[in-house]
Order: C-alpha cells, then structure tokens, then sequence
C-alpha cells in the first residue's frame, strides 16, 4: 500500500542510487525482536503465516497445502545462488534489506507497528524473496558493499531490488555502501528500479 497520491516511480539503477539519502549508521539498541514475524500475513483467515505466504506466491510449482498451512512438495527458484529448491523447509524468506540492516539505516525512529509492517512487506515483491537458506545465511545482515549474490548474473537485479526497498521504505545508506552501490550501477547500465512508497 502507498500513501494517498503517491504513484511508483521507475528510474535507472543509477539514478536511484544518487536519490537515496546518505547518512551515517548506527545499531545502538537493535534487537531482531523489535520487528514482530511473522505476523497473520496478507491473509488472515487463510491461516498461513508471512512466511507461507511467500513461499506459496513465489512456488514456480505449487506446493500441496495441509491443515495448519504445512506445505509439501512444490518448487522453487533461488535467484541468489540459482538452484532449484524442492522442499519448503530448505527455504529461508529473506528480508531484501536486512532487519538490523533496516534498523541502521532508520527503522530504530519507527514505530512498533511500522517496524512490523516492515518486516512482513508483501506490498512489493522483492521486500521478501524466498531464497536457498544456505545463501541467506551466507549474506546474514550484510549491504551490497559485503555481499553480493554468489550467482554473478543476478547482481543487477539484487542490487535495484535492495535499493528499490530502500526507497520503499525510506532508508539511508552511508559512504561504504552508496559507492558500491554506485560501483555495480555503473556496470548495470540497462536495469531500472521500479518503488512504491510505503504507507
């Protein structure tokens, strides 16, 4: 959901980078449990969490759902490392900008309620992205200037869909990361950000 007016806007990665505001991080305070996840989800009455919810929107083959939302079979693409993933419990659903990533760059002024709102973002597909859980604990709570995905040909798209949340959710970056983010858009000529503020 947007604010009331505000439209998507679509730039080039390189342009979007030069709108994201810099500023110095600082993780004083952070907790993982300052962001509440996973919530009812977009669907409360379907009684599967964020997380499930995530799994069943972005299975390229759909998974059997039983009661209390347990999903078997289906299939997956981790665009991070491009496997293939067969099993549910083999996924991790990656938060596209870290929580204690988020928390440094302007999540510690929120509120509880957009903290969770954050943490549980299906309002724009690449918020949460249902990886390999091998490569999102090898990324863990890392920006782009640490770590990239080991699929080299996703970089590109990595790279706009962390800064296409950033935006989405008004988010700093400081020096180290803006000049790698810079970096890669400069090697990354034909791919666009695409954002929807976040109410």
């Amino acid at each position: 959901m947007s604010p009331a007016g505000a439209q998507a806007r679509t730039l080039s990665l390189a342009a979007a980078v030069q709108v994201l505001p810099p500023a110095a991080e600082s993780r004083a305070g952070y907790e993982r449990t300052s962001f509440k996840h996973w919530n009812a989800g977009r669907i409360p009455s379907d009684g599967c969490n964020t997380r499930a919810e995530v799994l069943l929107a972005e299975a390229v083959e759909a998974p059997q759902v039983a009661a209390g939302c347990k999903l078997s079979g289906g299939r997956w693409w981790s665009y991070y490392d491009a496997r293939w993933i067969t099993s549910a419990s083999a996924l991790d659903i990656d938060h596209m900008v870290p929580l204690a990533e988020a928390w440094d760059s302007g999540a510690s002024q929120w509120t509880a309620e957009r903290r969770e709102a954050y943490a549980n973002d299906q309002g724009a597909d690449p918020s949460l992205v249902a990886v390999s859980a091998a490569s999102n604990r090898s990324k863990s709570d890392q920006d782009p200037a640490e770590w990239l995905p080991p699929a080299v040909e996703s970089t590109c798209r990595y790279t706009a869909e962390w800064v296409g949340t950033k935006l989405r959710w008004g988010l700093t970056v400081d020096t180290t990361e803006g000049h790698a983010l810079a970096q890669v858009a400069e090697g990354c000529p034909a791919t666009t950000v695409t954002y929807d503020p976040a109410a």
